[in-house]
């Protein structure tokens, strides 16, 4: 396809499927432009540079994280919902969590996700700095929370690339990991009440727990200061 038949946003959206499908490490010109029907320089032409081609499909997926609006739910309602959105988001791209670690990433979307936010926070009560703290902790969670879904997606690539089985490698290492553990009491405890499963793997609705203790301490230091 010529440059002037390409858009900017044909680019962006083919380079997100490349994006969930292979992974930062899976995009570059050549492979965008083979999806294209386009030679690598048209694509250049229309985004620049690859950092700048992720930066800009990095920008779009905020728009995945609905803003509530704050006339109609309260900050707790809206913090929660903001923070399953953006939980939901980073594990069906898992290649953003490694892309805010290795990338400068900034635009309108995030602006406006960050903006509401804020705003979620102060609507509390918070000010300032106090409003900065809690939003920044919230968002730290999530973007821990999914980290381990975004390393299992690039394990799993790498060992397609390697021609590796995967899933038995990853089995065997989840037996010598419960071998090693069961040296140390209370992880041996743990192995022995769930029949030897993964001792690392988090309990179901784990996400949701810590959430609700992070909101819950915020909503605790606000009454205090109330008070």
């Amino acid at each position: 396809m010529p440059r002037d038949k390409l858009t900017r946003d044909q680019i962006v959206r083919t380079a997100l499927e490349l994006l969930d499908e292979e992974g930062l490490e899976g995009l570059n010109m050549r492979s965008l432009g083979k999806r294209l029907d386009s030679a690598a320089t048209a694509v250049y032409w229309h985004v620049k540079s690859k950092d700048n081609l992720v930066l800009l499909v990095a920008d779009r997926l905020w728009d995945e994280v609905a803003l509530p609006d704050l006339d109609t739910v309260g900050w707790r309602t809206a913090a929660g919902a903001m923070a399953a959105d953006l939980h939901a988001m980073f594990v069906r791209h898992p290649w953003l969590v490694q892309a805010l670690a290795s990338h400068l990433l900034y635009g309108p979307g995030k602006a406006r996700h960050d903006d509401h936010s804020l705003a979620v926070y102060e609507a509390a009560g918070l000010e300032g700095t106090a409003a900065d703290q809690a939003a920044a902790a919230v968002f730290m969670y999530v973007l821990g929370s999914a980290s381990g879904a975004s390393a299992q997606a690039a394990l799993r690539r790498r060992f397609a690339q390697e021609g590796t089985d995967g899933d038995a490698l990853l089995a065997e290492t989840v037996a010598q990991a419960a071998e090693i553990a069961m040296q140390f009491p209370h992880l041996r405890s743990r192995i022995e009440a769930a029949s030897g499963t993964d001792y690392a793997a988090a309990p179901d609705r784990s996400f949701e727990f810590g959430l609700r203790a992070l909101l819950d301490g915020i909503e605790a230091d606000l009454a205090a200061a109330r008070a």
